[in-house]
């Protein structure tokens, strides 16, 4: 940790400098690589609907000791069509989701795991979920996602510019489309909790990438009038600066949500909390990475267009010196000092 906080201090005073907005391209490069593989786990796989969006029937047993295993065997002997999702909930209950059933294919179901698991039929919990309520959670999130976009790129604009703002929203968009592709490369079925989860991480992405823009402006207030770096090279400061605030916070929100996701839901068999375990994880984890490598560069390029920014750029290419980087006047003959050239004294009489 000491040799962490001593990066951190050197990363901060400029005394060591990773190249982030120079190599803008090649992280551009590494996210048009995830972008087409969630384009093709969209495409080729899609997303894997729960019942709540693509209609269904719900069964949820209340037995101590209910295995997995006996409530797929009672599902196959009801001879139920489709592949049934089958959880466990807690110690004591087993959730059997399938597709859309008719009245005599949910009494066989019923009728099954009531006699697998040793329990009346009266006891077994049934739901049927109609595709309709599935479409208003999906019309409501789009609502919600859309507004809440707006609501952001206008508060964007008016506390820093506009330009952070049309960056901090191209982050955003990047990290949805890369968790929901991941999403569907799982395979994972997308729930109520999905939704929340992706929700969620808009929030966090836009926290990071805030923080990282506040450097920036800070760096940037008075880049014009004092002519020593280009804005690129004042944006590629404050993300060293940040970076490493952000690499801690991101791993500190991490464990927890990792420790849900694999000793929860893969080691214990809580089921019902992968589905927000895993949208957070990954969400988290892209949302740090396009904080640091997507944002800031998009938008100094964005910056670096404007007359104003180019004419910077040239006074300090003029130079002829990097950035922190002081080159001593060469001498000139009649500047060197010795004795030949020391003024004469005059002679006092």
């Amino acid at each position: 940790m000491s040799k962490l906080s001593g990066l951190g201090g050197r990363l901060y005073r400029g005394e060591t400098s990773i190249e982030i907005i120079g190599r803008r391209r090649r992280w551009y490069a590494v996210s048009a690589v995830f972008v087409l593989l969630s384009l093709g786990a969209l495409s080729i796989q899609g997303l894997h609907l729960g019942i709540e969006f693509k209609g269904g029937s719900s069964f949820t047993v209340t037995k101590a000791g209910g295995s997995i295993e006996d409530a797929r065997a009672a599902v196959a002997a009801a001879g139920v069509p489709g592949e049934a999702i089958v959880q466990t909930i807690g110690s004591d209950k087993v959730r059997v989701q399938t597709g859309a059933l008719d009245t005599a294919q949910n009494n066989a179901v019923q009728d099954a795991l009531a006699a697998k698991f040793s329990v009346p039929v009266e006891s077994i919990d049934t739901q049927i979920v109609g595709p309709s309520w599935g479409k208003e959670i999906t019309r409501k999130a789009l609502y919600g996602l859309f507004g809440f976009l707006i609501c952001v790129m206008l508060y964007l604009a008016m506390a820093f510019e506009p330009k952070m703002a049309v960056a901090a929203i191209a982050a955003v968009i990047h990290d949805v489309f890369i968790t929901v592709g991941i999403y569907a490369l799982v395979g994972f079925d997308v729930t109520p909790a999905t939704v929340i989860g992706f929700l969620t991480i808009l929030g966090y992405s836009l926290y990071d990438t805030v923080v990282v823009f506040d450097k920036i402006r800070e760096n940037t207030r008075t880049i014009t009038a004092s002519s020593k770096s280009t804005y690129s090279q004042a944006t590629n400061l404050a993300v060293n600066q940040t970076l490493i605030r952000s690499m801690n916070t991101s791993l500190i929100a991490l464990l927890p949500v990792g420790s849900i996701l694999f000793v929860g839901a893969g080691l214990l068999g809580a089921g019902t909390l992968k589905d927000l375990s895993l949208a957070l994880f990954i969400g988290l984890a892209v949302g740090t990475y396009s904080s640091i490598f997507i944002a800031p560069p998009v938008l100094a390029q964005l910056r670096e267009k404007e007359p104003a920014m180019q004419a910077l750029a040239k006074r300090v290419n003029g130079r002829g010196a990097p950035t922190g980087v002081t080159t001593p006047a060469p001498a000139h003959s009649d500047e060197r000092r010795g004795p030949r050239n020391q003024p004469k004294r005059k002679h006092r009489k």
